[in-house]
């Protein structure tokens, strides 16, 4: 195998094991965030409990964060450190956005998270702040882009 080839596989490789640890780094962030605004330990909730409201908020915000970490890689342009520092630093602002969102549907329109966990049926307040963590996502990745 040529030495350039080999080169050029090791640094991309090592380059999407980079994004990929600040990507599962950022994920598990949000996990816990999303835990900290919930009652009981998330984890728990949805594996014992299964309870469907708490699995679709983590997960929708596990989409969200994937969105812009995708985003973030794509508009890197190839510069390894830039990127991962962008993707580590737009990363958490998703986060923080989606945090800030879930209070905001809390005291003004009314919808508790901490409510919606206590729930064992799936309530459109569920549904309408996943869709609100998936369009934090796509507006935060676009605005990366």
């Amino acid at each position: 195998m040529n030495s350039t080839l080999l080169e050029f596989l090791l640094r991309g490789a090592g380059a999407i094991a980079a994004y990929a640890a600040v990507g599962v780094i950022l994920l598990i962030i949000g996990f816990y965030v999303i835990d900290w605004a919930t009652p009981g330990k998330l984890s728990e909730v949805i594996r014992t409990e299964r309870n469907p409201n708490a699995a679709l908020l983590a997960t929708s915000a596990m989409g969200a964060i994937g969105l812009i970490v995708a985003a973030s890689i794509w508009s890197s342009g190839g510069k390894l450190v830039e990127g991962l520092a962008a993707t580590a630093v737009f990363g958490l602002v998703g986060i923080v956005m989606q945090t800030l969102a879930m209070l905001a549907f809390d005291r003004v329109v009314g919808i508790s998270v901490r409510d919606l966990v206590k729930e064992s049926e799936l309530q459109p307040g569920a549904r309408m702040l996943a869709v609100t963590h998936v369009a934090i996502g796509l507006i935060t990745a676009v605005a990366v882009i």
